[in-house]
């Protein structure tokens, strides 16, 4: 076993990929982005085999998202919240006892709650947002070095994320306008691990 805590910038995009319902007027070329945000987080990690784990991770993240373009500035939600709940399968490279690098990859469900509508949706007359939870793909690689023979380490680790959302926005019981989403974050880590 081998237990890692982190602490964690998350990166995501946010950007509009699509509109499907449109009863607003959306300028053209509108565009959104979320906010990045810096969190602890903790991995706990099984070996299989000297050279094979699995891994999942426990965190969630708050993030804002906001206007680009035509709507550059514009407060559309506020205080999303996301737990992406991760399993990863790992392959170690073994360089020797003090530095071991890995891959890994897996399936990712973004879980997505607590998030309000921003004053700027607000004014266009949302009265509430909802952004749909969905199953995405990680991709990871990393680095894992021995700080000591008690099985402390220091630990990098870097993941990209391959996840969207639908962001629907409400006027009392008529969807006023409904997006398609890119987060595809970057999740970069650094901290100390212990195996035992």
């Amino acid at each position: 076993m081998q237990i890692k805590g982190f602490v964690t910038g998350v990166l995501p995009d946010g950007g509009i990929s699509d509109v499907t319902t449109d009863e607003i007027g959306l300028p053209t070329g509108s565009q959104t982005e979320a906010s990045d945000t810096v969190v602890p987080t903790v991995a706990i990690e099984y070996f299989l085999t000297n050279n094979i784990s699995v891994e999942t991770i426990c965190c969630v993240t708050p993030h804002d998202v906001t206007g680009a373009g035509p709507l550059a500035g514009a407060e559309l939600v506020d205080d999303a919240i996301i737990l992406p709940a991760t399993i990863l399968a790992k392959y170690h490279f073994d360089l020797g006892d003090s530095i071991k690098p890995y891959v890994g990859a897996g399936p990712a469900y973004f879980f997505i709650f607590g998030e309000d509508v921003g004053m700027g949706a607000a004014a266009l007359g949302a009265t509430d947002v909802d952004l749909s939870d969905e199953l995405g793909f990680a991709l990871q690689a990393g680095v894992d070095f021995a700080l000591n023979d008690s099985g402390l380490g220091l630990s990098i680790d870097a993941k990209r994320y391959f996840v969207g959302t639908t962001a629907t926005f409400n006027a009392g019981d008529v969807t006023a306008l409904q997006t398609e989403h890119d987060l595809d974050p970057w999740v970069v880590s650094a901290g100390l691990s212990y195996r035992f």
